[in-house]
């Protein structure tokens, strides 16, 4: 049964989230504060933490590193991180805080369900659904 952390502080955002990933067999907890993240991944090391990048004063981005910065320093072990970005110009900051996944908002929840089965499988997930097109030039 895996543990997943949900972070935002609109109680909206929460719910919307727990719907998608409440399956009925992952453990779903709540956080409101990005500060107190550390402190819960220490004690109950959960197996992945959603995150909106914009929480009051320590958003996903932060959360994100600060979860990366204390793997990489030996004091904790890894936890994946999804961000929820507010727009696609966005991405350059998750992938640049070594996310494992994000997803552009507003939340999609077949593609929110992908992004958490691919990382709680070790993998990544890159929403590509607001990548501008490309276009062949002849």
């Amino acid at each position: 049964m895996p543990k997943i952390l949900l972070v935002a502080d609109a109680r909206v955002v929460l719910d919307e989230l727990r719907s998608v990933v409440d399956d009925g067999e992952a453990e779903i907890f709540e956080l409101r504060t990005g500060e107190a993240v550390r402190a819960f991944a220490e004690s109950e090391s959960p197996d992945l933490v959603i995150a909106d990048s914009q929480i009051q004063n320590m958003g996903g981005f932060a959360i994100c590193s600060d979860l990366k910065l204390e793997e990489s320093g030996g004091r904790a072990d890894h936890v994946p991180v999804i961000v929820l970005l507010d727009r696609r110009a966005d991405v350059f900051l998750a992938r640049r805080c070594r996310a494992e996944g994000f997803l552009v908002k507003p939340i999609d929840p077949i593609r929110l369900r992908r992004a958490v089965d691919a990382v709680l499988a070790g993998g990544a997930y890159a929403d590509e659904s607001y990548k501008p097109p490309t276009v062949a030039v002849r």
